[in-house]
């Protein structure tokens, strides 16, 4: 049974694991739908059976999914499932070390050019959402003036508001209500910059 906590990646192994594109690709995958087979899988990122398959089965040795209990009805098909409620990462579990530190960057750039895909999808196909989705979508720049201690302030606050939505929307989800929900990424970053 999946944790309710978020995992935090904090050794170099499983972030080298993580940090494969197709394998962060399946990741969210397997978050978003909760539970999937890796031929399921395959159909969304559009990758051979065989190989999402052996995707899946390195995130499961890392710990980062796991089997689905109660799940497939004959012993051919195989269901997944994260193994926590997501994952967090911090700089400290890598600045010790130059190649920790290089890895953890690589992976933090992958992640984010994987963050400006879905959105540059999303620009490119939003004329075929209905108004309703359209006008609530949003996206916006923030420049404020804070010190380190106001901005984990703020980080710790939109996470708490993040989880409250997430689990009514599980909630919710999980009691039938299942009209006009969709999946929706919501990518917030938080970093100091010198102009």
């Amino acid at each position: 049974m999946p944790s309710e906590e978020r995992r935090r990646v904090s050794d170099l192994d499983t972030l080298k694991a993580i940090g494969h594109p197709l394998r962060l690709k399946l990741y969210r995958a397997l978050h978003i739908n909760r539970t999937a087979t890796a031929s399921q899988l395959a159909d969304q990122v559009d990758e051979a059976v065989s190989l999402v398959s052996y995707h899946l089965r390195k995130l499961a040795d890392h710990g980062l999914i796991e089997p689905a209990e109660g799940r497939g009805t004959d012993g051919r098909e195989r269901w997944w499932q994260p193994s926590s409620r997501g994952l967090t990462f911090s700089d400290e579990d890598f600045d010790d070390a130059p190649d920790k530190a290089a890895v953890y960057a690589a992976a933090g750039r992958m992640s984010f050019d994987q963050h400006v895909e879905l959105y540059r999808a999303h620009q490119d196909a939003r004329h075929t959402w209905d108004a309703e989705w359209r006008s609530a979508s949003w996206s916006a720049e923030n420049l404020l003036r804070l010190t380190a201690e106001e901005l984990a302030a703020l980080g710790r606050e939109m996470g708490a508001l993040i989880d409250r939505y997430e689990e009514a929307g599980r909630a919710r989800e999980e009691a039938g209500d299942t009209a006009g929900r969709e999946s929706v990424a919501l990518h917030t970053y938080g970093f100091p910059f010198r102009p």
